[in-house]
Order: C-alpha cells, then structure tokens, then sequence
C-alpha cells in the first residue's frame, strides 16, 4: 500500500520537519502485522514529495489479533495488500506528531500549504462518488479514477478501488487527519475489533470539520463497524459540538449504497457540474443562484468562470454553508467579492432572491417532500423568477446499471423521491406552463438506450 504527499511550498523540503522525518533519510518502522517505509522521492526546494509504503505480512496477520470476516480469508482475500484501514493504522502510527499539528517550528504547522496526495490503489465501496462527497466538502479538489479488475480483461470490469488524487491549501495536520478518518470509512471495513475507544479516536481526529461534514452520519456509521450504540454516542456528541439537533443527524443513517456508471473514469458529479455550467454560459448568465448548494462544490466550480460576475448560494443548512464559507477562507479578494452566502429555506419565498439570471437547482428537488414541491416551485419559479433555471435530478431508471444498488433502494438515504425519465417531464412541464417558461431535456452522463442516462437535466427559459 502506497501513499504520497507533496507540497510545493518554499522551501518545500521544509515538509521534513512537519513530518518529523528527515528528507535525505529512509526509515522503517513496525506497525500492526507489518513495515512503514518513509522515503522521499523528490526532495528540492521547489517540490517535496514524501512517500509511505506500507508492507503487510500476510502471515502475521492471520497469526495475530485480527479479525477476519470469514475463516478462508487468509487464502481468497486482498486485503493484505489494499485495505485503507491498514494505512489509516500506519499514518497514526508514523506521523501521529505531525497529524497532531504539533512541530519545532509551529509557525509553518500552522500555516496552509499546497497540497498534493496520491493513493494509487484505495479501496472505496460506493466508488468515485463517494469519493468525492466525502473529500470534497473538505476543501479538496478530487481526482478519483476506478481501477480496471485486469486490464487484460476489460469485460470483468471494475474492482472496487480508486485511484486517488487530491490538491488543497491546508494545515498538513487536517490533510493528515482527513485522511485517517476517510481511508477506513471508504474501505468500509476494519481489520481490527472495533471497541468504544474508537469513539474518541473518531472525534479526535474530526475535531474542527466532522461535526460540519454533510455525510457525517455516513461517516461515523462506517468508521465505528455499523456498531448502532457506538454510532449513537458518537452522532449525539457530535451533535452537542456543532449545536444542532441529534435528530437531524439521524435522518442521514439511512446510508446510500452507489456505484459508478461501468467503465467510467471521471466521477457523475463532476460530469453534472460541468453541463450545468455550459448551460449557464449557453444563457448568458452572469448573476447565478445556487439554490440548495450544500457544501459548495458547484460553487467552487462558478468563481473560476470570470463571466459570473454575481454569485449567491444558498442552502437550508447552516453548517453547510459554514463548510462552503470554509472554501473560500483563503481566496484572493476578487473571488470574495463575487460571491455570497445566505441562509433560507426553498420552500418559502425570500424576496432577496428576485432579479438573477439563471437559478441551479443540482441535486436538490429530490431531498423535498413531493408535498412540498408545489411551494419550491411557487418560490423559485414564481416569486424569484430569473430569466433561466437548471434543474438536474437522479434517473430512477438507470438504477438497474449500478450493480452494488440493491433492487427498489433509492440511491441516498435523504432522498424522498427518485422519477422516472416520464415523471420528471410530467413534473417540469406543468411548472413551465404555469409560470410562462418553455423547457427542454438534456442527458447527463451516457443516455443508455434501455433506460436513459444516470441523471436527468431540465433548461427552464422564460417564455419570450
């Protein structure tokens, strides 16, 4: 298992004290059932890349303490050789100074620095997808590939793991921390006896952005072995640091079982932002709305176009728009002045937002009670009303093609609904007929000719 984290910052080698490992040295040190290895590939002054190669000695793990899910594991299993629980276990373990923020020059541990992170084999059941929700909303800019089962073979398919890539500004401590978190959380598995001490490690290590992370629920369900009591304590807790209610935790248990599309290398969110987008600038928007944007993913995508001048999200949730703020802490003035956030509730008409050209409503109308629907379509379409609106939502027909989704099971816990390519326009028409809009239908992703494309996309213009 291979890991390694790069910085471009100068002195670059300066990564050597944040470490605690020296550049011009290569270290070994024992963890459970095996060897660290730290080295540096590249160390100058203008690039540092520090590597972690984790060695596991097959036999010792069966021989030791550790569990194994069923007595053959040790003769039909990899996980020996990639389980994102053993690394997480090897980063704890060899830089667990430096993943406490702790360092002789304190000034430059507590400084953002670039950051660039490569896990070349991570196993991640629910793939690229939930790679990228549980990255992203950190401050993380996600490249997450699937890895082919055999390259030889391309009808076998896609094994359950990623390749890996992450850039961000940030205290090396959190990238750190992060990481020892997500790695066991995507493998969804541990190779040791989960205890209530596990609990504490949980919180330690998310201190300052779990209680934030929209998938926290999620989170702590995985990392602490789908243990309900432990979990329980856990989200309570969490729940007391960021003030909020422990039942609105609990309605994200319900946890989403989603694969990628089949021989797809770039992830469906990605995909969903960048014809969102196209259609926007297709209108010739300039003032948007992101109505519902969550942690601010779409919204780190609109500030790099220079053609929106104006950007409002908005969103519900306080705590996502405390991780979208997050986003932007460090973002040059010119970016700060073209964006805002505001606080409010879709289903409710809020006059602040009337006169934007185009609204983004990604992902969203699917998380509204059906019953509810009428009053986000009286708020958005009737009352703000801007000249453009983009709506996307999940195609409940093309479920079938991802294969880990159980048969009838919707693709997030939170969802209240998911429709049919039918449905959708039976629903998108008559909100344009009765507001004075025209709308048209666009795939997002391969438009599958049984049942259509993964997500389904509706430009709503108002009518001339």
């Amino acid at each position: 298992m291979l890991l390694t984290l790069t910085t471009t910052h100068q002195p670059a080698t300066d990564l050597g004290f944040l470490l605690h490992k020296h550049p011009e040295r290569a270290q070994s040190f024992p963890v459970a059932a095996g060897t660290a290895h730290v080295f540096y590939p590249v160390a100058t002054e203008t690039k540092c890349t520090a590597a972690l190669l984790v060695d596991i000695d097959p036999i010792e793990l069966v021989r030791g303490k550790h569990n194994s899910a069923f007595s053959l594991a040790q003769y039909v299993n990899d996980r020996p050789y990639a389980a994102g629980s053993m690394l997480a276990v090897a980063l704890g373990t060899v830089f667990r100074t430096a993943m406490n923020g702790i360092s002789g020059r304190q000034e430059l541990a507590d400084e953002a620095i670039p950051l660039a992170i490569h896990v070349p084999a991570l196993p991640a059941r629910g793939g690229t997808d939930l790679v990228t929700r549980m990255f992203e909303p950190l401050g993380w800019d996600v490249r997450a590939t699937t890895v082919p089962l055999d390259p030889a073979f391309p009808d076998w398919g896609d094994a359950p793991y990623v390749d890996l890539h992450l850039t961000g500004t940030m205290r090396l401590s959190a990238a750190l921390r992060h990481l020892y978190v997500l790695l066991p959380v995507l493998d969804n598995a541990k190779h040791y006896w989960v205890t209530q001490e596990e609990i504490d490690k949980l919180l330690r290590a998310g201190e300052g952005w779990l209680a934030e992370h929209p998938e926290r629920a999620l989170i702590s369900r995985r990392y602490l072995a789908h243990r309900n009591a432990y979990v329980q304590v856990a989200l309570t807790r969490l729940a007391e640091a960021d003030e909020a209610e422990e039942d609105e935790l609990d309605n994200a248990l319900a946890e989403p079982v989603v694969a990628t599309e089949p021989n797809r290398a770039q992830p469906l969110a990605v995909l969903r932002r960048e014809n969102v987008i196209a259609q926007l600038k297709a209108a010739g928007a300039r003032r948007v709305l992101d109505l519902g944007c969550g942690g601010g993913a779409l919204l780190r995508d609109l500030v790099k176009e220079p053609e929106f001048t104006e950007i409002l999200g908005v969103d519900v949730s306080a705590s996502a728009l405390a991780i979208a703020a997050r986003r932007f802490e460090r973002s040059p003035d010119r970016v700060k002045a073209r964006l805002a956030l505001r606080q409010s509730a879709l289903t409710y008409v809020d006059q602040s937002l009337i006169g934007y050209d185009a609204a983004v409503l990604m992902e969203v109308v699917e998380h509204v009670d059906e019953s509810r629907l009428p009053a986000l379509e009286r708020s958005v379409f009737g009352s703000a009303k801007p000249r453009t609106v983009i709506v996307t939502t999940p195609n409940v027909e093309y479920n079938v093609r991802f294969e880990t989704l159980p048969q009838g099971k919707l693709r997030h816990g939170d969802h209240r609904f998911e429709w049919t390519r039918a449905e959708f326009r039976d629903w998108a028409d008559g909100v344009a007929g009765r507001n004075g809009y025209t709308v048209r239908y666009l795939p997002v992703g391969d438009d599958d000719p049984e049942v259509g494309p993964p997500t389904q996309l509706a430009v709503f213009e108002v009518s001339a």
